[in-house]
This record gives C-alpha cells, sequence and structure tokens, in this order.
C-alpha cells in the first residue's frame, strides 16, 4: 500500500512540473505587446471610459430632470 501512494505521489509531481513548462513554453511563444503600443491601447481604453462616463451622466441627468417635471 504503502508503495501505491509512493507513485502516485510521484505523478502528481511530474504532473505539476509537466504543468509548469508547459506553461513557461507557451508563454515563450506569445507575442507581448511593445512599451508604446500598450501606452496607446491604454489611452483608447481610458478615453473610451471617460466618454461612456459623460455620456451615461447626461443621460442620467437628462431623465432625472424628465422625471422630475413629470412628478411634480
Amino acid at each position: 500500500m504503502a508503495k501505491t501512494s509512493a507513485k502516485g505521489r510521484q505523478k502528481k509531481q511530474n504532473a505539476i512540473v509537466r504543468y509548469i513548462k508547459e506553461t513557461r513554453a507557451e508563454l515563450r511563444k506569445v507575442t507581448w505587446p511593445t512599451r508604446e503600443e500598450s501606452i496607446n491601447l491604454t489611452a483608447i481604453v481610458v478615453g473610451v471610459t471617460a466618454a461612456m462616463a459623460v455620456f451615461l451622466g447626461l443621460i442620467d441627468y437628462l431623465f432625472s430632470k424628465l422625471f422630475g417635471l413629470i412628478v411634480r
């Protein structure tokens, strides 16, 4: 019985080591963006987020004023 558990432990360790090695190999294949690309894409995300915040804020303001007029 002790031999079986030792083999089970051995297989689990090898599976973990294999997983880590395969993960590192896949990460080496990734084409990472350059610093300039990252900055540009971040600026786009921040800009779109700010524009949507302003748009939704205006819509909320208009609806609150409209419902205020209706309820009066």
